[in-house]
């Protein structure tokens, strides 16, 4: 497959897990990578992956809440690529528990991650796609941001706000040609659920691959086309009537 020969895309927490997922995925269709993530080892081991397949893969050490440093990963990206036609906003982190427990640095963590980690990727995303004409970003949400549970408090949160994000974005990017879409995954067979015994990680699941296949089409579609949002979600899973 070669639906994206020529085109650069930044994949964030694209080190591992649902991340590294759409990183195969892209690069599989022929696009250069820039991989993002904090983990310097499992950053590396992505990077080797990718390289035993021949695809041509950036990798970049740096934390997606830190502005100083989201503008150093965006700059390296036009120093070595010239452009940026896709960016996916995945890095992400969970905490929670009753609401009357939840500390203001769990709330913290959660909301820098999750919304102020892809606001700025979004801000120099955006300035670089309106002086080329255009773009694409995917904003990995959750049914989280449509049916909350119990004990999510910031989670659920910070992935509406993220919806509302991807609104904003994909109405002023309109008239410069930039689209933007979420996606919003329902239980993947991440590494950490995998090892997990919580119940809730025994429900049903889909596979990280099975999941990447809907961010890839979204990066495919033909430039005037975008989809604002899709559910993907293991059909055995509780969503329509869960709360």
């Amino acid at each position: 497959m070669s639906q994206l020969i020529g085109k650069i895309a930044l994949v964030t927490g694209g080190n591992k897990g649902i991340g590294k997922g759409i990183v195969m995925g892209l690069a599989s269709e022929g696009a250069s990578v820039v991989i993002v993530g904090r983990d310097a080892a499992a950053l590396e081991k992505t990077r080797a992956e990718c390289a035993a397949r021949c695809f041509n893969v950036l990798a970049l050490t740096a934390d997606v809440t830190d502005a100083a440093q989201v503008a150093a990963i965006f700059a390296k990206t036009l120093d070595k690529f010239g452009r940026l036609d896709i960016l996916v906003n995945n890095a992400g982190a969970f905490d929670g528990g009753p609401l009357d427990e939840i500390t203001i640095d769990a709330w913290d963590k959660v909301l820098a991650v999750n919304l102020r980690g892809p606001f700025l990727c979004t801000r120099e995303a955006f300035r670089i796609m309106k002086k080329q004409g255009g773009g694409r970003i995917i904003n990995i949400g959750s049914i989280s941001a449509q049916r909350v549970r119990p004990g999510s408090a910031p989670y659920s949160a910070s992935k509406h706000g993220l919806w509302g994000l991807t609104q904003v974005t994909a109405l002023e990017g309109r008239e410069f040609g930039i689209s933007c879409g979420c996606l919003h995954p329902g239980n993947v067979a991440v590494e950490r659920r995998q090892e997990s015994d919580k119940i809730e990680d025994q429900e049903p699941m889909m596979t990280v691959e099975e999941l990447a296949r809907s961010a890839v089409l979204m990066a495919t579609l033909p430039a005037h086309v975008n989809m604002l949002e899709a559910i993907v979600l293991p059909v055995g899973q509780l969503y329509v009537g869960r709360g």
